[in-house]
């Protein structure tokens, strides 16, 4: 039974949009995990458009089921996490022109450097995922890295508009799933899952955990925070 992580960046998006301190990522946290989510995810960037290190150091005391840090691979980040000590650290890409991440990391271009992280945080007693597009060299590349996840990035599928288009990425999406499973990797997956589309990719079955935010937050928004994630909870357990 797949896993639920509920990412609250876009509860600190509203917050920084006035400078003030509400809504509070915290208090959704709570309110999250209360509803049934088994994690909640955040991404501490560099430019910290929205979560704050002190969010990030918060969460890290009344979290209680498992924090997941997104983050780039910068040594600044690597000394935050090994300070902080979420559960596990999901590596990705990051631009500062980008509205969200827009794809998975290049491993195989960038195989030394995050080595290097994967093996930091790791002696820091940190799990390690990689946050990858459905692509079997990306995958084998995670491995060979030394990551312990990989996250697989769906968003290509969630913006398809063509069945047969939609079609394929799934069938990506199955195979990365079998191969980093052969592989020994654990598997998770996200970005640009909803309430229609998650059903099709939890039913591929082989994933451990789904990390959803923005979907959640903007049902939140109508039907309340509690509901919104129970509703999600519903639908990646029982698909």
């Amino acid at each position: 039974m797949a896993k639920l992580g509920v990412n609250i960046d876009h509860v600190a998006t509203i917050r920084q949009a006035r400078g003030g301190v509400e809504p509070d990522p915290v208090a959704a946290a709570a309110i999250a995990e209360f509803a049934g989510a088994d994690g909640i995810t955040v991404h501490l960037r560099e430019d910290r458009r929205h979560i704050q290190d002190r969010d990030l150091r918060l969460l890290r005391q009344t979290v209680k089921t498992k924090l997941n840090l997104e983050m780039a691979a910068t040594d600044e980040m690597v000394g935050i996490a090994l300070s902080v000590k979420p559960d596990m650290c999901t590596l990705v890409p990051e631009r500062r022109q980008e509205l969200t991440t827009e794809g998975g990391l290049d491993v195989r271009v960038g195989m030394q450097a995050l080595a290097d992280a994967i093996g930091r945080l790791q002696d820091g007693g940190i799990v390690v995922s990689l946050f990858i597009d459905p692509d079997a060299d990306q995958v084998k590349a995670s491995s060979k890295a030394g990551a312990d996840y990989i996250e697989i990035h769906t968003g290509t599928f969630a913006e398809a508009r063509e069945w047969k288009k939609e079609q394929a990425e799934l069938e990506r999406i199955e195979n990365a799933i079998k191969l980093g499973t052969k592989l020994g990797l654990g598997i998770n997956a996200g970005h640009g899952l909803n309430y229609t589309n998650i059903r099709k990719v939890a039913a591929l079955g082989g994933i451990e955990e789904f990390n959803i935010g923005h979907s959640i937050i903007s049902r939140a928004v109508f039907a309340g925070l509690d509901r919104a994630v129970r509703d999600m909870v519903d639908l990646v357990k029982y698909a």
